[in-house]
């Protein structure tokens, strides 16, 4: 089942910011969205995942099949690198973590705290928690913040794994991630046309 975006306005704090975007997303495919910095990536990737109401238009093809990723990494800092696995493993009724912790070469780190760990590593754990959701379609916003180029590839090679078992993913990233199945989505033409202010005629 493919996602698709049909039409679709978003808003932040209620103000439209993009317009009549549209997309199809098939299995094994992964999407890249490109804009400039407030261009409403952000915004467009939390309405698809069901985090924020569309102010028009329609998603289909998501809900429960969505793991998203933002910027924060969701993790129990007092909760060793393992445990956090095993904890959100069970949240989407999933086990198993060692396939999780080899992507992201946390193998040797599975005991520490997710509270000690540095930005990177938080960053890693953060995404390794994608593999343990058991859902086909991931939503991810600036994925490879805090990566350096080694982890970066480690990324790449979970989010190629995943569309070669039929996985897809909707990302927006500045990074060159090298994966053949991935097409650009310039989100710079669907910037929503700034409303003209309302004036009250006892002003006039």
């Amino acid at each position: 089942m493919e996602l698709t975006v049909a039409d679709l306005t978003v808003a932040r704090g209620g103000v439209p910011v993009l317009d009549g975007v549209s997309f199809a997303l098939p299995s094994g495919r992964a999407l890249v969205l490109r804009g400039p910095n407030g261009a409403g990536k952000t915004t467009l990737l939390r309405t698809v995942a069901g985090l924020q109401p569309a102010m028009a238009g329609k998603v289909t093809g998501a809900g429960e099949r969505i793991a998203y990723a933002g910027h924060a990494d969701g993790l129990k800092t007092m909760l060793s690198v393992a445990e956090n696995l095993h904890f959100w493993a069970r949240v989407f009724g999933t086990s198993g973590i060692d396939e999780a912790l080899a992507a992201f070469n946390l193998v040797g780190l599975q005991d520490r705290l997710a509270g000690t760990l540095s930005a990177g590593q938080k960053r890693r754990l953060g995404l390794a928690r994608l593999m343990v959701t058991g859902r086909p379609v991931w939503v991810l916003d600036e994925p490879t913040v805090s990566l350096d180029t080694e982890s970066v590839a480690l990324f790449a090679g979970a989010v190629r794994a995943h569309l070669g078992q039929g996985g897809s993913a909707l990302m927006a990233t500045h990074i060159d991630l090298s994966i053949p199945e991935a097409e650009v989505f310039d989100v710079a033409p669907y910037r929503a046309t700034p409303r003209a202010a309302v004036q009250d005629e006892a002003f006039l």
